[in-house]
């Protein structure tokens, strides 16, 4: 397949890495900064732009990923999409749901695949723990409770993610658009949230912590954290049935090991029987969400993560940060 990236950065090299990988050719590299672009595009290969527009009209790509600031990545992609690409557009997608919502039509209206960087599905952990879960190995969901946060590190006030126009929100769009989706993912569809943001320690206007409740059609719950107060760097996702649990934690590196831990209840009580997975060895998520993305072109079908993730996730994060507004629970609308 022959791909195009647009934003250079750590995802977006990440990203042309993983490509080139697995036996893709990153042809066409685009970044508003023109050093990055070109060490870009020499490290792979690549002809190398300033302006994303290039790549658009480039009728050699197939696939465009999309690792900007998320202030620009819903005009992007939705060029892309129009233009005929399949893209790949990094979490979150758009600042707001109505951001989403553009993208999402124009995937509909081109007929091209768009996926959404959630690669947290692909965890082998999580990936695991779906299966299991789906298969009913802990009984029917009753409810999630997950944590997820950092530190930060010296000066991280002045760095993109803090700035309200280019992210469009703080930690809850960070990292907690990445256990929305788990929690959607796993469970039924939300219908109610409630939640808190506060900014409790980063000089910003946006928030570094977040708090929330999540209510399912079918009255199961999820309870989330999400945090840049962290410090010691946390993923912790637990899921529990009538019959047991499963919990993922550590996504390896400074998360620590990646582990599954499924638990049994017995019937009569006391202690669950439990049984482990460990994961080491280097972050093989995005290996596994980029042939999902690939695979998902060839065969002409959605991806898991797709459009709609994304547009669901932003749909709920919109509903906390109302919430939190408001001082009270926030009712989803039906789509």
């Amino acid at each position: 397949m022959r791909v195009g990236v647009v934003g250079c950065g750590l995802i977006g090299s990440r990203r042309i890495e993983t490509a080139t990988r697995n036996g893709d050719v990153v042809e066409f590299v685009a970044d508003v900064d023109e050093e990055s672009a070109e060490e870009a595009a020499t490290a792979c290969g690549a002809s190398w732009t300033t302006n994303w527009r290039e790549l658009a009209a480039a009728p050699e790509l197939e696939a465009v990923v999309v690792a900007t600031h998320n202030k620009h990545a819903a005009e992007i992609t939705t060029g892309l999409l129009e233009a005929g690409k399949h893209v790949l557009c990094e979490k979150p997608l758009g600042r707001t749901a109505d951001e989403a919502a553009h993208i999402v039509a124009a995937a509909r209206a081109s007929g091209r695949v768009l996926k959404v960087g959630f690669n947290h599905r692909h965890h082998p952990a999580l990936s695991r723990a779906h299966s299991l879960a789906s298969a009913g190995e802990i009984g029917a969901l009753l409810s999630i409770r997950a944590a997820y946060g950092h530190g930060g590190r010296a000066g991280y006030e002045n760095e993109w993610r803090s700035d309200r126009d280019l992210a469009g929100g703080g930690e809850l769009l960070d990292q907690g658009v990445h256990i929305i989706d788990l929690c959607r993912w796993f469970l039924d569809e939300v219908v109610e949230v409630a939640g808190f943001t506060a900014t409790l320690f980063w000089p910003v206007e946006i928030e570094d912590n977040a708090f929330a409740l999540l209510r399912t059609r079918s009255q199961q719950v999820a309870t989330l954290h999400t945090s840049w107060t962290q410090w010691k760097n946390l993923f912790r996702f637990e899921i529990f049935g009538r019959d047991g649990y499963l919990t993922a934690e550590g996504l390896g590196g400074s998360y620590g090991e990646e582990r599954l831990t499924h638990g049994i209840r017995p019937p009569e009580g006391g202690i669950p029987d439990e049984r482990s997975w460990a994961y080491p060895g280097e972050d093989v998520s995005w290996t596994a969400e980029w042939t999902e993305f690939s695979d998902a072109i060839r065969e002409g079908r959605e991806p898991l993560g797709n459009g709609v993730d994304g547009l669901e996730a932003a749909r709920i994060i919109d509903a906390i940060y109302e919430a939190s507004r408001l001082g009270r629970a926030v009712a989803l609308d039906a789509e």
